[in-house]
């Protein structure tokens, strides 16, 4: 790592391109903070994905990959809240609902190409598919999702005279990409594969391969690539919000690889990203199991209403937002029945009333929603 160059600034004429160096190239790591930061990740990343195993992660799943949605997109000056991200179309604000689909595209985006992993590689074209479904129907759909782009594009600055980043050429970007997919699936380099999807993801978003929506696709990479390498066996970690935590950090270490050739600063960040990601996934799903318990003794005190108050609360589990009328069909009982069991789930602070609406009532699982929010 002492000895790495990032690259060179190649003449385009009016301004210079940044042309990155290849991954697949020699790497000796020789750095012992990055080496105690890998090992510290490796067994917080196992600790995560134990969870996976003992308890059923699909309650669960739909909500951390909500709150990445939400946390991506917010880096991209997305706004939109996690209770929002459950609504229907039809019952978010006329003036959010274009947020709104970014972040039911990312999380569509996530499940589509975490299942695709089954038939295809970590690869170019899995990458492509990833963000043509990120910019469905959505600000950038008009610049070729799902294809390279085929001009130059720049980062920071109104133009690019005065651009703080310019990336590589577009007529160089397929070769680029190749190399990050062999690099990727390369068996025999001995890198550590927390290692390569660190620089997988600098490489990515140096390059900038598309016309919109790199960051937002990068970002989505890091999950993907650590299910594909079988680190994590269902999509459980996301660094979106570390990365909005430390939104300038995450830049300037980015940058700094560039300006500085400092790959080990950027390691640090990203393995530390790791670490406290795990970390924080972990006491998430504590929080939850202990939630769990704590409202299944709230429920049995209810008498009757015991057996569909617990209908309610395993359908919040996978979606804490919930309108009468959907109350009224699950618990299969009279409109006033239902009415009445929201009626106790509010007093019991579980359920409370999001709109404001006299009616088509929203309400949100309060303790749910707010142990992602806080964690």
């Amino acid at each position: 790592m002492k000895n790495f160059n990032a690259g060179v600034y190649i003449s385009q004429g009016s301004y210079k391109s940044f042309q990155p160096t290849l991954l697949n190239r020699k790497w000796v790591i020789d750095d012992m903070p990055v080496i105690a930061l890998l090992s510290k990740a490796d067994r917080n990343l196992g600790r995560l994905d134990m969870y996976s195993e003992y308890v059923d992660i699909d309650l669960f799943i739909q909500m951390h990959i909500a709150k990445e949605a939400t946390q991506s997109s917010k880096i991209e000056g997305t706004q939109t809240n996690m209770e929002e991200a459950f609504l229907s179309k039809a019952d978010v604000k006329a003036e959010k609902r274009d947020d709104w689909v970014e972040v039911q595209n990312y999380i569509s985006a996530i499940n589509e190409t975490v299942n695709r992993l089954h038939a295809l590689p970590f690869s170019t074209r899995l990458i492509k598919m990833a963000h043509r479904i990120l910019l469905r129907s959505v600000r950038g759909q008009h610049k070729q999702p799902g294809d390279f782009r085929k001009s130059q594009n720049w980062i920071g600055g109104a133009s690019l005279s005065d651009a703080v980043f310019i990336p590589p050429v577009h007529t160089e970007i397929a070769n680029l990409m190749s190399d990050i997919e062999y690099f990727a699936n390369a068996q025999d380099d001995n890198i550590p594969d927390l290692i390569k999807i660190a620089l997988i993801h600098y490489q990515f978003e140096t390059i900038h391969p598309f016309s919109d929506g790199n960051g937002r696709t990068g970002r989505l990479l890091i999950t993907l690539y650590l299910v594909y390498k079988g680190i994590l066996k269902r999509p459980i970690l996301y660094l979106s919000d570390f990365f909005e935590r430390h939104r300038m950090l995450y830049y300037d270490n980015l940058t700094r690889v560039r300006t500085h050739n400092d790959m080990v600063q950027w390691l640090k960040f990203f393995l530390t990203g790791i670490v406290e990601t795990s970390q924080k996934g972990i006491e998430t799903l504590d929080a939850i199991m202990q939630l769990k318990n704590s409202l299944e003794k709230q429920i049995d005190q209810m008498g009757k209403r015991s057996a569909n108050a617990r209908i309610l609360t395993d359908y919040l589990y996978k979606k804490p937002v919930i309108s009468a009328t959907d109350a009224i069909r699950l618990i299969n009982k009279t409109p006033q029945t239902a009415y009445n069991l929201i009626a106790r789930l509010e007093s019991e602070a579980i359920l409370k009333e999001v709109t404001g609406a006299q009616r088509n009532k929203i309400y949100s699982f309060i303790p749910y929603i707010k142990i992602f929010e806080t964690l």
